[in-house]
């Protein structure tokens, strides 16, 4: 009696394991699926604005940035009077604006372009040349915004190189000035620091290439 009740206690058992067998094998993965999730997340490349620029930001970049002072601390490259070598290369997801001679970038310059909307810049990509129009300030009133130091690329002088932006009352928009280098903020112009705007007015030739990029 004993040994019989013992073959089916053992017997029981068996059948007990292996349906908690076959039942793990038929449950659906749960633990590995939120595994595969936390692997994708920490595998997904997140694109910041250094990913986009073509060069890398040089040791002598002001830090931090300061959008009263020049870009870099090195004093500014001489610029010849009629020096037909130059390129503005712009960055517009980078924050940057390039002056190239030749093929070396001999200077670098915190900005903000154009604020993106539906993946596309209001800054217009291209190939562009510095235009004659040139002054010390504008304020357009639709905006009810302004700046200084202004340079055109644009034949209609709507685009343009220029200081952070001013309000109606002529000083700067310090909320809008903390933007440059950091993010686009524009409305379609190209934005520097106070003295990089006036250098570039005051020294940059007429027929100066500029190349304007998302990268």
């Amino acid at each position: 009696m004993k040994k019989s009740l013992l073959k089916v206690l053992t017997a029981f058992c068996v059948l007990l394991i292996c349906a908690i067998s076959l039942a793990r094998i038929s449950m659906p993965s749960q633990p590995e699926t939120k595994n595969s999730t936390k692997e994708a997340k920490k595998t997904a490349v997140i694109k910041t604005a250094a990913s986009y620029r073509p060069y890398r930001d040089p040791k002598d970049l002001r830090s931090p940035f300061n959008w009263k002072k020049p870009s870099e601390t090195k004093p500014y490259p001489k610029i010849k009077h009629l020096e037909n070598d130059l390129t503005i290369r712009v960055s517009l997801k980078g924050n940057r604006v390039y002056i190239l001679r030749g093929n070396k970038r001999v200077y670098t310059m915190l900005a903000s372009a154009g604020l993106f909307k539906k993946g596309k810049s209001l800054t217009p990509t291209g190939n562009y040349k510095i235009k004659n129009g040139r002054g010390d300030s504008f304020y357009n009133p639709e905006l009810n915004e302004g700046a200084n130091n202004w340079t055109s690329w644009d034949k209609e002088n709507v685009y343009l190189f220029h200081s952070v932006p001013t309000k109606g009352n002529g000083k700067y928009n310090i909320k809008e000035a903390e933007k440059l280098g950091v993010k686009p903020a524009s409305h379609g112009c190209i934005r520097l620091s106070v003295p990089d705007s006036r250098w570039l007015a005051e020294n940059i030739p007429v027929g100066t290439k500029v190349i304007i990029k998302n990268n």
